[in-house]
């Protein structure tokens, strides 16, 4: 009786054994945390991204309470200058390829830029059109007001590629320093026409009349984004970029006129 006692207890020392080794083993495979978002996330975002980008920062401020969102918008050509120059932020999203990969050859950034949207030019016109204007063509006469974003910006780049296409030659009354300040001319009456983003002219309501134009497809602009190398706050700087690319923030951008790339 003592032996079959003996091995009797034996075998509950190695059923209990077994039960600790695998809950053991059960507790290192269990994934770690992710690690918690805080703080402030600085982007730097081209100005045609103003809407868009606005009301994304609010639902993902929503989703992590306590982060806070700080937007620099404005043209992609400037701020791709102050990131080399050494500007503190998290994100850059680009209207155009050209300006992200200044940014890239600069070494501020290490992440491969993710294109997220893509947009085109469409013409702008005060609400009833009193300039009559019907196409390309009239840019290149002399009588209306014509505005345009400077040719070094993507919307002024895009520009000249349509006018090439279409063989006009553009008579601007005004050059302006980012897309925004361009609408800001037609919804103002100071100009007849403008060549801005459909977005814009989506975003602009009633207060501008859009009309499209063939050669538009010749030079749509992708968007890229990218978290920074130098970013204060990487970790939800990686988030953020995560989230412009989720199907949430698509949404949001086919609602304002963009197109998925």
């Amino acid at each position: 009786m003592r032996k079959i006692r003996s091995l009797s207890a034996i075998a509950l020392t190695g059923t209990v054994a077994l039960t600790l080794i695998g809950c053991g083993s059960d507790k290192t495979s269990d994934p770690a945390p992710t690690d918690k978002i805080s703080g402030t996330v600085t982007v730097f975002a081209a100005a045609s991204l103003t809407g868009t980008f606005t009301e994304l920062g609010k639902q993902f401020e929503a989703a992590h309470p306590g982060v806070k969102v700080v937007y620099s918008f404005g043209a992609s050509s400037a701020l791709a200058e102050q990131i080399k120059q050494g500007a503190p932020v998290d994100v850059f999203a680009s209207a155009a390829p050209k300006n992200m990969q200044q940014v890239l050859d600069a070494g501020d950034i290490t992440a491969k830029p993710v294109t997220f949207v893509r947009n085109r030019l469409e013409i702008a016109v005060p609400k009833g059109n009193p300039g009559h204007i019907t196409g390309l063509a009239d840019f290149g006469k002399t009588e209306p007001k014509i505005a345009l974003c400077a040719e070094q910006v993507p919307c002024g780049a895009a520009a000249k590629t349509v006018f090439e296409v279409a063989g006009v030659t553009p008579q601007p009354d005004t050059r302006e320093a980012d897309v925004k300040a361009v609408l800001t001319k037609v919804t103002l009456g100071e100009v007849d026409a403008a060549l801005v983003y459909r977005t814009d002219v989506k975003a602009a309501g009633d207060k501008v009349e859009g009309i499209d134009f063939p050669e538009a497809d010749k030079a749509i602009n992708d968007y890229p984004i990218a978290p920074l190398a130098k970013a204060p706050n990487s970790t939800a700087a990686a988030a953020f970029v995560t989230f412009i690319e989720s199907d949430e923030a698509h949404t949001v951008f086919t609602k304002a006129g963009f197109d998925n790339p």
